[in-house]
């Protein structure tokens, strides 16, 4: 991919490409928060009341996250596959050309 925009078309191209490397990470860490949050509630569940509502709702705030990459994620499938970029791959990496 050329890292220098000439056209409309190259600024979303990298718009998507950089999102598209972002959902991953994210992604993760709203997985890990998730699981953060049951280790929490699971560990203090017979224990302070305060401690479980607050893996509650880290497990809700963790669940909310990982919806919306996911959402976010086939956004950029759909947009990738119908509005005519380029494929959907790893972004930025060098080809074998």
């Amino acid at each position: 991919m050329n890292t220098d925009p000439r056209t409309f078309g190259d600024i979303v191209q990298m718009f998507l490409d950089l999102v598209l490397l972002l959902v991953p990470l994210v992604a993760s860490l709203a997985l890990l928060a998730f699981f953060w949050g049951l280790a929490k509630f699971i560990y203090n569940v017979s224990g302070d009341e305060k401690a479980v509502g607050e893996g509650k709702n880290l497990m809700k705030w963790g669940l909310i996250a990982l919806f919306v990459m996911v959402s976010v994620w086939g956004i950029l499938r759909f947009a990738y596959g119908e509005l005519g970029f380029s494929g959907f791959g790893v972004p930025f990496l060098p080809t074998n050309k």
